[in-house]
């Protein structure tokens, strides 16, 4: 029997026109498709009918299927001729989980291909209007997790003095812990700072507010998991950011 392939699809962050051209193959090709929780669930329509749809969700606060058994299932399904789409959102290499699968893969002596997607650091913030980087503003972008899994907390004095746009993926949850970590490492409390959640659908919500205010404008929004958060003076850029920046200052 011909061995099969796994592809490690990035889907976007949400909205389905962002899928890029290869991913859409990648999905048509699949006689498998492993889908996570928060890949938009338009992007079936474009599997072949007879493709088995498995939900290998993972979503902070929730029971996740376990990365060991979607490795080995991953692992399994290749070895008997099929083709698997492993679906993500955003960026297979973004705080995706897609290094420890390309590793499990290749051990497994399995054919893997990654298939970028637009990681949520992009996407959700051009959503805003949001422009990363400013060459007149900032020096570059950092992508950080809010959410280790150690439990450790990254620098946040040396990103604080680092100069650039930060966008925090799954930092809700240690919201405070960030901005106290911000604040002590000498970022202004003025700072203009974002939170958008399910950025790029229909159900966008976002709010504009100080680094100091962002958790009281959050709370006062409504606004949880998942949220791409994002600090910097580029926040001012934002659609109705000065209104909003004046409002709580």
């Amino acid at each position: 029997m011909k061995q099969g392939k796994v592809y490690l699809v990035g889907a976007g962050p949400g909205d389905v026109e962002l899928l890029t051209l290869k991913a859409v193959r990648a999905i048509g090709e699949a006689d498998v498709v492993l889908l996570d929780d928060l890949v938009n669930r338009e992007v079936l329509r474009l599997a072949r009918p007879q493709a088995k749809v498995v939900e290998v969700g993972k979503r902070g606060g929730c029971r996740s299927t376990p990365q060991a058994f979607i490795e080995k299932l991953m692992v399994r399904l290749a070895r008997t001729g099929k083709t698997v789409a492993r679906v993500k959102g955003g960026d297979p290499f973004v705080f995706g989980r897609g290094g420890e699968e390309m590793v499990a893969l290749r051990a497994g002596g399995i054919e893997v291909e990654i298939v970028s997607g637009v990681t949520a650091g992009m996407g959700v913030t051009a959503a805003m209007d949001i422009p990363v980087t400013h060459r007149e503003i900032c020096n570059g972008v950092s992508f950080i997790t809010g959410h280790t899994r150690d439990g450790h907390q990254p620098d946040w004095r040396a990103l604080a003095a680092g100069g650039t746009t930060l966008v925090i993926y799954m930092g809700v949850a240690n919201l405070d812990a960030i901005v106290g970590g911000l604040l002590e490492g000498g970022l202004p409390a003025a700072t203009p700072a974002a939170a958008i959640q399910n950025g790029t659908l229909p159900s966008q919500k976002s709010v504009v507010a100080t680094l100091s205010g962002l958790s009281v404008a959050m709370a006062n929004a409504g606004i949880g998991s998942p949220a791409v958060i994002v600090i910097g003076e580029v926040v001012r850029f934002a659609q109705s950011g000065q209104m909003a920046l004046a409002a709580v200052a």
